[in-house]
């Protein structure tokens, strides 16, 4: 019998609240976290189809159905990390994320995986 892949990525209740909220009012949405440049490496959500991943990007998982997308750079270098997306009161920088006109921004909080779960990790989708 297989053993149960570890999840890459999980999302708090407050988050989990503001995602229905924005469900509401745009429909399907998807999740990108850039490398950096304009909005950091905040992650940033959008309409589905709002923004297309570069060719290798990674998918790390989905939240509530809607696809969570990492620039293929940062994914490198967070790649051992488990992505917990949360939500913060107050304006991240730059301001496109779907969020931002509620006073909201979404943040990820890191935590290294074992060596064991490592190992047992969920596939990671690219982008072609």
């Amino acid at each position: 019998m297989e053993a149960k892949k570890i999840s890459r990525l999980s999302v708090t209740e407050k988050a989990l609240e503001l995602i229905w909220e924005l469900e509401k009012k745009h429909g399907e949405l998807m999740f990108y976290q850039a490398g950096g440049c304009c909005e950091g490496t905040q992650p940033q959500c959008f309409e589905k189809g709002g923004y297309f991943p570069r060719m290798n990007d990674a998918m790390i998982g989905t939240i509530n159905g809607h696809e969570f997308w990492i620039d293929r750079d940062l994914f490198e270098y967070w790649q051992y990390s488990h992505f917990t997306l949360d939500v913060l009161e107050g304006f991240g920088p730059g301001g496109f994320s779907l969020e931002t006109p509620l006073g909201k921004t979404f943040k990820v909080h890191y935590k290294l995986f074992t060596a064991e779960e490592l190992k047992k990790l969920e596939e990671v989708k690219r982008s072609e």
